[in-house]
């Protein structure tokens, strides 16, 4: 018990001094994950707005096929990104692996599915709704689509924050690529799994207390912006 309300209250110690390690790997998370979030929504935005409203052959099989990756292992994310940028890969010669850039593509690749899956939902539900609408406007398919996608902008901020929250908890993916090198591409979940395997309790409980901080400002977030869309409609 002596050992571990030692470990809390040096964790807190942590906390409260702004430990440089501390920092230094929250502030790398944050870059990652924010880098992976950012260029996920501008991949799969589009994307899953197009998947909602255009009509193409294979438009079917391949909205089963975001929605099945949603579900991807992070560790086979992580396989598959490796395999691309390690030495014998085809994009071995960038030398990227083990560098926070193979982190971000890693986590890219597990947010991008549920983003454009989310964004499918919001705009062909907002596409049903207005769709007799928009064709007595005679609008052009550009027009709707830009359209719907302001209306469909707190869900759209929603589905953002839920990739955001997937890509800051991911531990496997950021491992295989990153290599978990200090004050390169340590991120707070490896930490977290290396200083707990080591014993070293402190630094892992101030960077669980921080990830846990963080999870609760997304979902905070989240629940805002859905009371925000959802007044109107029960005003």
């Amino acid at each position: 018990m002596d050992g571990f309300s030692g470990a809390v209250s040096a964790a807190f110690g942590l906390l409260a001094a702004l430990d440089p390690e501390l920092t230094g790997i929250v502030g790398l998370s944050l870059a990652v994950s924010l880098g992976a979030t950012v260029t996920a929504c501008a991949l799969g935005m589009p994307l899953g707005a197009l998947l909602a409203v255009a009509r193409f052959p294979g438009r079917g099989l391949l909205a089963a096929m975001i929605s099945a990756l949603m579900g991807l292992p992070p560790v086979v994310a992580g396989l598959a990104v490796y395999l691309m940028l390690s030495a014998s890969g085809p994009l071995g010669p960038l030398g990227l692996l083990y560098t926070p850039t193979a982190m971000v593509i890693a986590q890219t690749l597990l947010v991008l599915p549920i983003v454009a899956a989310l964004t499918r939902e919001t705009v062909a539900a907002l596409h049903d709704e207005y769709d007799e609408l928009l064709r007595s406007m005679n609008a052009g398919r550009m027009f709707a689509l830009g359209t719907l996608l302001v209306d469909a902008r707190f869900a759209l901020t929603t589905a953002a924050l839920a990739g955001f929250g997937r890509a800051l908890a991911e531990v496997g993916a950021v491992m295989i690529v990153g290599g978990n090198i200090a004050h390169a591409t340590r991120v707070m979940t490896t930490a977290i799994a290396l200083e707990t395997s080591k014993g070293e309790l402190a630094l892992a409980l101030a960077l669980g207390a921080v990830l846990v901080a963080l999870s609760a400002l997304i979902h905070g977030a989240v629940a805002l912006l859905r009371n925000r869309a959802e007044g109107p409609a029960h005003a």
